[in-house]
């Protein structure tokens, strides 16, 4: 595997060693190089060390110039305004590097120089309740920032931090533990995950029921949580049954969304339990945590509540319970000294924030974040409806992540089933499999493609759409791409780097050359978002020098179709790395 160096690189290098000579007292330069409409790069960083060395930027971006080699890889450069530099890229080199990322099976994408090891912390569903639309974003995007890490060659710990424990599992359990068979499998059947969250819904229901009614089964109930609480082996062996009778629902419903959650990464609130003690005694200890009115609390002195007073992060409540925040700092020190993470990633909504603000703060002051230890919340917006108000039903409720996806592979089938006909022929079990892919990318598509922290508003006719920044443009774009080499006959796609290149031919090369500096940005900031907006880009550009470039004409000379398969090639296997990074299948014929 040969990481190859973008053109963009390239001429950024040359660019900083032309200032550098130039302008010997600006040391190491940033060129500021970037794409540009009027050229193939503009260069806009000469101004501001003109100004700094109170030299005349006209006349340093000409010396510069003349430092410039041209020929191999920059065809021309000219000075524009007051000391641009417009830069524009030979065919050649353009065929050239991407021939050699053809060569690779990453595509020439380079492998983190210092990889490090990341704790992901997303798709943290809570047991004996049913999944909404709200845990969609956390899944989506915890999802792909754990493929696009792996990529760059991290290495990716996942956790599931599933809501497992709490006072709510007295009543659940002593019910169960008085009527003993309502989670019993028939003859040792196996139940699908709609069925198992159809006995934890009525379990709940009724039980709250008589909780709600009936005074002596409530004081058995909080009785109950005592005992789960102390390790009660009875109690403990019956709440283990509501979390593997969840965790068949939940693995239901992550199977629906193609995504791979593995049984040992589920590591819920009740796997810190035995941390809890420990914790509270070193923050206390060490006086980062204090006794406020009973409870152990941390302070900031920029939080503040509705009433000015300090808003402290309650560790321990005054009653003796644990607060979230215990369960938190147990699984940072967990993460840290035992999984030796160098980064923790919780993938939560925004809404948390402030929270993990404090946690991040505590554990800083406690000695267990340390400086080689960065710890960074990928906060998520709201799902909207089409209203643009919180998602809810048309009763009121919130909408059941599985009904959601349900309609997406709906609408998607319709769309392939209404595209397809005699010249692609797909049969009616590939028309569902397509129809699946096909929805549910849509509905990863339209989370990942908006900016995490943005909320954004599900609309069901716009994501399945053809047209628009969807998945399923990139989708087609793929099939029709896969479609032209199943079409092309004894042509081979082959690079041919002396012929003269169509400006549509050029803009698609150059965007498929950024490829490797999108990821790299990407798992850089945790903006999975850049990278769909990149592929789109890619589509775009494909779907312009598709209507400019004509392919498989056969007045076309043989070695331009050739070169142009060659195009198509490499943006069909950039767009299905590119979507399988973000989660998303790419059907090979729709």
């Amino acid at each position: 595997m040969a990481s190859v160096q973008s053109l963009a690189s390239t001429v950024n290098q040359r660019v900083a060693d032309a200032l550098s000579a130039a302008l010997p007292e600006a040391g190491a330069a940033d060129p500021l190089l970037r794409r540009s409409d009027r050229a193939d790069f503009q260069a806009n960083g000469i101004l501001a060390l003109a100004k700094k060395a109170k030299a005349n930027p006209r006349e340093l971006a000409t010396k510069v110039v003349e430092g410039l080699p041209t020929g191999d890889v920059i065809a021309d450069i000219e000075v524009s305004g007051p000391g641009f530099l417009n830069i524009t890229i030979t065919d050649r080199a353009i065929i050239e590097t991407l021939a050699a990322r053809a060569a690779d099976g990453r595509l020439g994408v380079p492998t983190a120089g210092q990889p490090g090891t990341t704790v992901i912390d997303y798709a943290q569903p809570n047991v004996a309740k049913e999944m909404h639309v709200g845990h969609l974003r956390s899944a989506v995007i915890g999802a792909a920032m754990v493929e696009i890490l792996e990529f760059t060659g991290e290495t990716v710990i996942r956790r599931h931090h599933i809501g497992d424990w709490g006072t709510q599992y007295g009543m659940l359990i002593q019910f169960l533990i008085e009527h003993p068979h309502e989670l019993d499998h028939k003859d040792g059947v196996e139940v699908s995950g709609e069925e198992a969250m159809s006995s934890l819904n009525r379990i709940y229901k009724a039980s709250r029921v008589v909780f709600d009614s009936d005074e002596a089964f409530k004081e058995r109930a909080r009785d109950r949580v005592v005992a789960l609480q102390a390790g009660d082996p009875e109690t403990r062996a019956h709440w283990q049954r509501f979390v593997d009778e969840s965790k068949i629902y939940f693995f239901s419903v992550f199977n629906k969304l193609d995504m791979d959650i593995r049984d040992p990464d589920i590591i819920g609130e009740s796997g810190y339990n035995d941390m809890l003690e420990e914790t509270c005694r070193l923050l206390e200890e060490s006086g980062v945590a204090v006794r406020s009115e009973g409870a152990l609390c941390v302070f900031f002195d920029d939080v503040k509540g509705p009433d000015g007073k300090p808003s402290p992060l309650i560790v321990k409540k005054s009653n003796g319970g644990y607060g979230y925040a215990a369960t938190d700092l147990s699984a940072i020190r967990n993460r840290v000294s035992d999984l030796k993470a160098t980064t923790l990633l919780y993938v939560v909504d925004v809404r948390q924030s402030l929270h993990f603000k404090m946690v991040f703060e505590t554990a800083r002051r406690a000695g267990w974040l340390t400086d080689e230890v960065k710890a960074h919340q990928l906060g998520f917006g709201t799902v909207l409806g089409k209203d643009g108000k919180p998602f809810k039903t048309r009763e009121g409720e919130t909408v059941r992540l599985v009904d959601l996806l349900d309609e997406a592979v709906d609408r998607a089938t319709t769309v392939v089933r209404e595209k397809n006909n005699e010249k692609i022929a797909l049969t009616e079990e590939e028309i569902v499999e397509n129809g699946a892919q096909i929805g549910i990318g849509a509905v990863k598509y339209a989370d990942l493609s908006t900016s995490a922290a943005r909320d954004y508003k599900f609309d069901l006719d716009q994501m399945v759409s053809l047209n628009g920044d969807t998945s399923v443009y990139l989708q087609y774009a793929y099939a029709r791409i896969q479609s032209i080499l199943r079409l092309r006959g004894e042509a081979e796609p082959t690079a041919h780097p002396d012929l003269e290149l169509a400006s549509a031919e050029r803009a698609l090369g150059l965007h498929l050359d950024q490829f490797g500096e999108n990821l790299a940005e990407v798992a850089a900031s945790y903006e999975p978002h850049k990278l769909a907006a990149y592929l789109y880009q890619l589509a775009s550009h494909f779907t312009t020098f598709y209507d400019q470039c004509p392919v498989l004409k056969p007045e076309i000379p043989a070695e331009v179709a050739q070169n142009r398969l060659f195009l198509c090639d490499l943006t069909a296997r950039t767009l299905h790395q590119g979507m399988a990074l973000l989660g998303i299948r790419t059907p090979e014929r729709l």
